[in-house]
């Protein structure tokens, strides 16, 4: 049988190899606001879309570090491509989270993709087995090659109180419109979809809170596998490591592109030799290194709650909330310092390091990203206060 190990170093080779065609893509995948074809087939062939997919359905169930490597070394190629992934992965780590019954037909194929979100802006309506799904949502990552959707909509009960629910639905089911015109992650294909009477059978409709808390029943396998991380914990990690390859591949960039070149209207002519790049280039190298340290720490954490059967505190989420966020900041602000060294030459479309740019700048205004909510909550926790949010 495969080991973890054996497995995990197996696609972390090939993505490797495939991470210049991701980067040469890029361009044309933003002209076309959607990643390219082969990138995705590339990416199907290393096995990635097998990755959080349980080895009870012949996928290859890596840990989530495993998976945030996989992640991470995706994104040093693309940040779209590597956040199209990271949407896909995790989604199909959050079907392992609904009844045995859904996992079976969402699994049938081992190499699955699965879009959507948690922003309740649809409604379930109950009907005989189960209930009719209407609403649209924005920002659908990857929708325009998932396989399966994640719709989160609210349920209004007799009493006129309302319960959030999930539904897990194939995507051929929703209508995907052409909305996403965008200046960062324009390759992301995150476009508006929407579903109209879409019947949902009852055992593919969980609660928010039993996804949050891992509480849906009818799993046989539910705390027994080591995969049981706590869902935006799971999220938060995934989210910084794609973020810190976005950070690795900029810095790449700029240490391939920098030898040589000339500091224009100064006797500069090289400007490797200046000490404000060497100050630099140390400097976002540090914060990538910074940002890799904390994520040590929390998938040390997360790991050794899974493998004990348990949920991590609310202490623990808020910490990862906090510091995923924090290390999403220090990643972005390494890009940001080596393409205010690039010169102005790098405005050009045609040279990588300003799309790395855009996206980690458009990407870090996620509202489950942004610094000072993640700090907020978490300082909340550390002074004894109530985190006031579900979304831990």
């Amino acid at each position: 049988m495969t080991t973890t190990a054996t497995a995990v170093d197996t696609v972390l080779r090939q993505v490797e190899k495939i991470v210049p065609t991701l980067r040469d893509n890029g361009e044309a995948s933003e002209t076309r606001r959607w990643i390219l074809d082969e990138n995705i087939d590339l990416l199907d062939k290393a096995g990635v879309f097998r990755i959080a997919t349980p080895r009870r359905f012949g996928g290859l169930d890596l840990s989530l570090a495993d998976q945030a490597r996989v992640l991470t070394e995706i994104a040093r190629g693309c940040g779209s491509t590597g956040w199209v992934s990271m949407v896909w992965v995790s989604n199909a780590w959050v079907a392992t989270l609904y009844p045995d019954q859904a996992q079976e037909e969402v699994f049938a194929q081992d190499s699955v993709r699965i879009s959507g979100g948690f922003t309740p802006s649809g409604t379930l309506t109950p009907t005989e087995g189960g209930y009719l799904l209407n609403g649209s949502w924005r920002f659908n990552t990857g929708c325009r090659g998932a396989h399966w959707n994640i719709a989160a909509a609210l349920l209004e009960k007799p009493d006129g109180t309302v319960e959030d629910l999930v539904a897990l639905v194939p995507m051929d089911q929703f209508t995907i419109a052409d909305d996403w015109n965008t200046s960062s992650a324009a390759a992301t294909g995150s476009s508006t979809t929407t579903a109209k009477d879409v019947f949902v059978p009852a055992h593919r409709v969980i609660g928010f809170e039993d996804a949050v808390l891992n509480t849906t029943p009818g799993r046989a396998h539910a705390g027994k596998t080591g995969r049981d991380y706590g869902l935006f914990s799971f999220v938060m990690a995934e989210c910084a490591a794609t973020f810190i390859g976005i950070a690795r591949g900029a810095l790449e960039l700029f240490l391939d592109r920098v030898p040589g070149r000339p500091i224009t209207y100064t006797s500069w002519t090289d400007q490797v030799q200046h000490p404000l790049t060497q100050i630099q280039v140390a400097a976002a190298a540090n914060r990538i290194s910074a940002a890799e340290g904390l994520a040590e720490g929390w998938l040390r954490q997360l790991q050794a709650r899974a493998d004990a059967g348990e949920q991590p505190t609310v202490e623990e989420k808020a910490t990862v909330r906090g510091q995923a966020a924090y290390a999403i900041q220090l990643a972005k602000e390494a890009v940001e310092t080596l393409y205010n060294a690039s010169g102005a030459s790098a405005i050009q479309r045609s040279v990588p390091i300003q799309r790395f740019h855009r996206d980690s700048q458009g990407l870090a205004l996620h509202a489950l990203l942004l610094l000072s909510t993640n700090l907020e909550t978490h300082g909340r926790v550390l002074l004894g206060l109530d985190p006031d949010t579900p979304l831990l």
